[in-house]
């Protein structure tokens, strides 16, 4: 299927969506004046027709636009999409149920015995009046996730329990922050520098970030070198890498210029502070005891594969607590449980950057894709735990799903209670 035919499928598809919830809108408004009906038929299509307008130039240039890292001009497109999407297909919803209703009722009226002689009760639009209404509750969502929903940061407090954790490290903080994904973050925001702000306020004694610290390019993390580099932890800082951070969804004029991005980011890594885990280990040491963090580049059952699990922890003991770093959730069930690795902390899903809490539950479209999403998970004993995401990639913004610095406390346990 070539390009052009796909786009001109998608805004056929999206027309179609305009067309079908104006008709429920003027289903639901009723009679008004000429005049009334008129301006908000005009509002309605011109603010459609600029939407789908916008969405083909998008759609045209979405690689020349994503080459030249303008990540601003596509998010905004996405925005916008999102906030006036939703809302239309809540209106559709409803406004279809309606006219089943519709045909139910005629095909009474034409063929139930005496109901052809009944006065036609007209139209019934409560359906459409109510679908019009609950539409302004994604349409507000939205657009609270899209001006203040990034920017409202969650501390997560984790308890993770093991019979293995060294008794020196009984207690131990480690601050997880994963997905910075620096590239979405104008430098006129001071948010990058509230997050550090807010992360050593923790006081952590361990600080490890999963990956995903660009969307594409090293340089997108160079304004923010000095701030990142503020984060301090007396045990150090230990980094990986993420999905995003090989520069896999640009072109490139050589394969030697994709291969410098990814060492100049790596010599961010060190400029920010961090100690880099290329599929290795090393010891975390303290009051003359130990356990192993191991980390690994991206690997996972839907995303590149770079990463060699074998290679980065070789040499470790089993019988040591051990802590892995690895970006993609999906790894923890493809490879990670059979080594019998005690602690292993992910990001990349995000949580979709969108959820809705429920008597204490939090759902969200992140379930349909990964098993494991957000939050502590433990099968037979491993455990694994999801950071839902520093910064934002796509749509511009959290909607139920604030970005995320997690204080995981390390308690040891005795063997009878783990």
């Amino acid at each position: 299927m070539s390009v052009p035919f796909r786009i001109a499928l998608a805004l056929l598809v999206l027309f179609l969506i305009d067309w079908y919830a104006w008709r429920g809108i003027h289903t639901a408004i009723g009679l008004r004046s000429a005049g009334f009906q008129r301006g908000l038929r005009m509002a309605y299509w011109v603010v459609s027709v600029g939407m789908l307008a916008v969405i083909a130039f998008g759609m045209l240039r979405m690689q020349e636009l994503r080459s030249a890292n303008n990540h601003a001009f596509l998010f905004t497109v996405i925005g916008l999409f999102v906030l006036f999407l939703l809302p239309k297909v809540v209106i559709i919803l409803f406004h279809g149920l309606e006219d089943l209703l519709e045909l139910f009722r005629w095909v009474w009226r034409k063929w139930a015995p005496g109901a052809a002689h009944e006065p036609d009760p007209g139209r019934l639009r409560f359906l459409s009046q109510m679908g019009l209404a609950l539409a302004a509750i994604p349409f507000t969502g939205v657009l609270y996730g899209l001006t203040r929903g990034w920017r409202n940061f969650h501390v997560a407090q984790v308890q993770v329990r093991s019979p293995k954790l060294p008794k020196a490290f009984d207690g131990l903080r480690i601050v997880q922050i994963s997905d910075m994904h620096l590239g979405s973050f104008s430098t006129s925001t001071d948010m990058v520098r509230h997050g550090m702000e807010l992360i050593n306020a923790q006081r952590p004694d361990l600080i490890l970030f999963t990956g995903d610290l660009v969307n594409n390019f090293a340089y997108e993390a160079e304004p923010w070198i000095e701030t990142v580099a503020s984060l301090e932890a007396p045990l150090g800082k230990f980094s990986i890498l993420g999905n995003h951070d090989y520069g896999d969804y640009s072109n490139w004029p050589s394969a030697a210029a994709k291969h410098e991005n990814l060492e100049r980011l790596k010599a961010h890594h060190r400029a920010m502070g961090f100690r880099l885990l290329l599929d290795e280990h090393l010891p975390i040491e303290k009051e003359g005891e130990r356990f192993t963090l191991i980390g690994v580049q991206n690997w996972g059952t839907r995303f590149q594969q770079y990463g060699s699990l074998a290679k980065a922890a070789a040499g470790t003991d089993p019988a040591q607590f051990r802590l892995l770093m690895s970006h993609d959730p999906t790894h923890w069930d493809a490879e990670v449980r059979a080594t019998g690795i005690d602690l292993m902390l992910a990001g990349h899903t995000h949580g979709a950057q969108f959820g809705i809490t429920i008597n204490g539950h939090t759902y969200s479209p992140a379930q349909w894709v990964y098993e494991e999403w957000a939050g502590l998970y433990e099968k037979q004993g491993l455990q694994l735990h999801v950071n839902r995401g520093f910064g934002f990639i796509g749509f511009p913004g959290r909607v139920g799903m604030p970005p995320e610095i997690t204080v995981l406390t390390l308690n040891r346990t005795s063997r009878a209670t783990a």
